[in-house]
């Protein structure tokens, strides 16, 4: 089950953030997750959370400010036990969500991150390019683009 976040799911996205390995390159603590998630939600971000008998993840997506032709950013996907299906219903939830607001969806994956690049290209994202140290001068980022709706189709208004 997919749901939009409210307050009450962010202390368990904020310990996913806090217990994955990935995010610990980014020097992501408990507190430090709960202060930006909460932060995300006021500032009209939308967080997607999963649930099957635990909290199995969440979506994380900013829509502004409106730079690169009204594109949405997928600022963080993250699952609790990757392989079964929960990045994958996230991510397609996501696209769902950006779609009536966004033309694009653009994102990020640490460029030595396999698993999760080849992810996003079985799902249709192309990659753009990379940005070294981008976040962390040690890190190296790899852009990643999905246009959401066909060529010439534009958002109506």
């Amino acid at each position: 089950m997919i749901w939009p976040a409210s307050p009450a799911d962010l202390p368990d996205a904020a310990r996913l953030m806090a217990e994955s390995s990935l995010l610990r390159r980014y020097h992501v603590s408990y507190d430090a997750a709960l202060v930006s998630l909460s932060s995300a939600l006021t500032g009209g971000d939308l967080i997607l959370a999963s649930r099957t008998a635990e909290f199995a993840g969440f979506a994380w997506l900013s829509f502004g400010p409106r730079l690169l032709n009204g594109a949405a950013y997928l600022r963080l996907l993250l699952v609790a036990a990757p392989g079964h299906g929960d990045g994958t219903r996230l991510l397609l939830a996501a696209e769902d969500a950006a779609r009536p607001l966004s033309n694009h969806l653009y994102l990020l994956a640490t460029t030595d991150n396999d698993g999760a690049r080849r992810f996003y290209e079985r799902h249709g994202y192309r990659h753009v390019g990379d940005l070294p140290g981008l976040v962390l001068p040690d890190l190296d980022e790899a852009l990643y683009h999905k246009a959401l709706r066909p060529p010439g189709e534009r958002l109506s208004g």
